[in-house]
């Protein structure tokens, strides 16, 4: 199966691996891509994206695991999405995901609805969502994520039961933090499978993320 993760951590915010570190220990794994999505508000967002942009290069000239440029607006007020979210589009992130409104932290509702109507490319853990963002997420064309990570893996099968309901797009994501967190195939399955997927479904998402990708990068 194909391997990449879209949403994921480094020392740049909360996670313990430097950049070429990260890429490298998925390079042994087998993966294709990653899209390190460092934790990012007002404070940081493009401190983050202009150092990163320094790594790409030098790393995807010699790993066969490919870098994408990313982001994770964090907590950002639901008011300041749209905007964060073009700002950072500017500076060259290919990917933007958005911390969803999961069960296990304070995110400010209405984050859900704005990260949407913003256009990310990915809404992370987004929790209870309801079924008119779903519907709105398909319209516009954002990935809903079946998340990899504990407690915020808690609402999956909810994410999933209204992406069924709404032809939403899905993405499976680590949110990886440590070395640890990141998956095999065989694990991004069981978090599929947990959600309520079948195995040739997550095997499809994750083929068709793969063509979105290439659309992104011309490295892979």
């Amino acid at each position: 199966m194909l391997m990449f993760d879209l949403h994921c951590h480094s020392l740049f915010s909360d996670g313990e691996l430097l950049p070429s570190e990260l890429v490298r220990r998925l390079e042994v794994k087998g993966y294709q891509a990653v899209c390190i999505t460092d934790h990012a508000d007002e404070s940081n967002f493009e401190f983050i994206l202009t150092e990163m942009k320094k790594v790409i290069e030098p790393i995807n000239a010699y790993s066969q695991t490919k870098l994408l440029l990313g982001i994770e607006l964090t907590h950002v007020h639901p008011k300041r999405i749209a905007e964060l979210t073009s700002r950072a589009r500017g500076l060259g992130a290919q990917i933007v995901v958005c911390h969803g409104e999961t069960i296990v932290e304070p995110v400010i509702p209405g984050t859900n609805r704005a990260a949407i109507e913003a256009e990310v490319d990915i809404l992370a853990h987004p929790g209870f969502i309801t079924l008119e963002e779903a519907t709105l997420a398909r319209e516009k064309g954002v990935r809903l994520e079946i998340s990899g990570r504990k407690g915020h893996s808690l609402t999956n099968g909810h994410v999933l039961n209204m992406a069924r309901k709404t032809q939403a797009l899905l993405a499976i994501n680590s949110d990886a933090h440590a070395p640890d967190d990141f998956m095999t195939g065989e694990q991004a399955r069981k978090v599929g499978m947990g959600a309520g997927l079948k195995v040739d479904q997550i095997e499809k998402i994750y083929q068709e993320n793969f063509q979105w990708l290439k659309g992104i990068s011309r490295e892979l």
